[in-house]
């Protein structure tokens, strides 16, 4: 019996809504077909965004998208995406599959997407190709009322009042496909471009991101720190010139970029190194925020997680540019860990953003034509969005080390544990062992359980949603949970994604 011991008078953090995000790039099928299909198609739309997929991402309660990129961002021309459609100008999309893309899917569409979602809006600009004046005049067009050129152009274009940008990257992985720039050269570019990006209204702030560091590059985190933080903040009493710092890390189970290893053939020996490599970003995040809180002890910059997921090679027969890959119960488990992890640095990290929403990487959302399916992680993401604006609490599970090769045991339990604005608690919890199930009793220190409900995602390893089985993995009842006076007993399965909501 593992114990696991929550204080829910010790509040630890909020949990930013934007944790449970997600990214949409021109990529594959991505956008479209998986998104946009256009005003004319036979399959049901509302002004060219699939009704199918719009409602599923509704139901998940996704919070933020992010568009147009990724490595995508840093070749797009936003003026290309305006306007009548048939004279928009086409380009070749040499990132993903050099294939043709006509800007069909453009400023608007995005705006609207985003309005049927529900969603905040993040919008990446180009640094890479990108002049000062584009970015600029871009930020100028979403988000300006009242007379400009670029809001006259807005207008004309048939979008009278300005939207609502929540946040603008400058520049997407500089560090590599977006520019091969050293750290200092990128700080010196942001803090020049960032300073046209600009707030047109106090009420409606457009928080800026800065490209931050590729997995373990802690010179870049401190380098941008010094230079776009301490010495503006220092001498004005703010926090200088971002509100946010990315990150990238993707879990690639072989650690091999050309040989990644199936996302749907695998043994527990590859289990097991896939959850190791996915929870490296804990060390990741904590040692990146002590870079960070050098500079900002009160946290006022956020640590985006703005692309992370597994990385599988693509599913064969596929364009090998377009990334698409199936989603098993091993992904369910990731999801499931990282945002464990997502809520226990929620002090530091204010947005993640899996990578992508549909059909590419680790998707919540596969389609074939007029067929979707919902993905495990589709369902992962619908069962934490209990966490959503919560409080997060403190807590602590005993653990033991699983696995078959020495250099990638693993935990057997993770777990994240909030308070809601009514006062429930809501548990998550996963099991990493693709064979045991563990029992576990929950003390709850200074309270009393009312009651206790549960739902669970679970199956065998290699369990997938397909086409003609859409609801082979899937969330269910959970009916295993006994409550005592201060303590719930239960036992877990294996392979496993757990949630409880606790009345105290």
């Amino acid at each position: 019996m593992y114990k696991l011991v929550i204080n829910a008078n010790k509040e630890k953090g909020h949990i930013n809504p934007e944790i449970q995000g997600h990214f949409s790039e021109h990529l594959g099928r991505c956008i479209y077909e998986g998104i946009y299909v256009g005003e004319n198609s036979d399959i049901p739309n509302t002004n060219g965004m699939r009704n199918d997929v719009v409602a599923a991402l509704r139901e998940m309660k996704l919070p933020l998208l992010r568009w147009p990129g990724g490595c995508f961002a840093d070749e797009y021309h936003w003026k290309d995406g305006i306007g009548p459609k048939e004279s928009r100008k086409k380009m070749i999309n040499t990132n993903w599959g050099g294939v043709t893309e006509d800007n069909s899917f453009g400023t608007h569409e995005f705006m609207e997407l985003c309005d049927q979602i529900g969603c905040k809006t993040y919008v990446n600009g180009n640094l890479g190709s990108g002049t000062v004046q584009e970015m600029s005049e871009w930020v100028e067009y979403m988000t300006f009322d009242g007379v400009s050129p670029m809001a006259d152009l807005r207008k004309a274009n048939g979008r009278e009042k300005p939207w609502k940008v929540d946040y603008f990257a400058v520049g997407n992985e500089s560090w590599g496909c977006g520019g091969n720039m050293q750290p200092e050269y990128y700080a010196n570019l942001y803090k020049h471009y960032q300073s046209f990006v600009k707030n047109y209204d106090a009420d409606r702030k457009v928080l800026k991101l800065a490209v931050g560091p590729n997995e373990n590059d802690y010179e870049w985190t401190e380098t941008l720190l010094k230079e776009c933080f301490k010495s503006w903040g220092s001498r004005n009493n703010n926090h200088g010139f971002m509100d946010g710092l990315t990150l990238h890390y993707y879990t690639v189970p072989t650690g091999v970029w050309d040989a990644k290893g199936s996302a749907t053939e695998f043994d527990d020996k590859l289990w097991y190194k896939t959850l190791a490599k996915t929870l490296v970003i804990d060390e990741y995040i904590a040692k990146h925020s002590a870079i960070m809180d050098r500079y900002d002890p009160d946290k006022q910059i956020g640590l985006m997680v703005d692309e992370w997921g597994t990385w599988y090679d693509v599913e064969p027969g596929t364009n090998p540019g377009f990334l698409y890959q199936q989603s098993t119960i091993r992904d369910a488990l990731v999801a499931g860990i990282n945002l464990n992890i997502f809520n226990k640095h929620c002090d530091r990290v204010k947005m993640a953003n899996v990578a992508q929403v549909v059909n590419v990487l680790q998707s919540v959302v596969l389609t074939e034509g007029d067929q979707m399916i919902k993905t495990p992680t589709y369902h992962v993401f619908k069962m934490y969005s209990a966490h959503q604006d919560n409080t997060l609490v403190e807590s602590s599970i005993e653990t033991t080390k699983i696995g078959i090769e020495e250099d990638f045991k693993v935990p057997n339990l993770t777990e994240s544990v909030s308070k809601d604005a009514d006062g429930k608690l809501h548990i998550t919890i996963t099991n990493l062992s693709c064979e045991e199930a563990y029992g576990i009793e929950t003390n709850l220190v200074g309270s009393v359980v009312k009651s206790v409900k549960g739902s669970i995602i679970t199956g065998k390893m290699d369990d997938k949603n397909t086409f003609d089985d859409p609801d082979c993995v899937k969330i269910v009842d959970f009916n295993g949970a006994k409550a005592d006076g201060d303590k719930i007993v239960f036992d877990i399965p294996a392979c496993s994604v757990l949630h409880l909501e606790v009345e105290i």
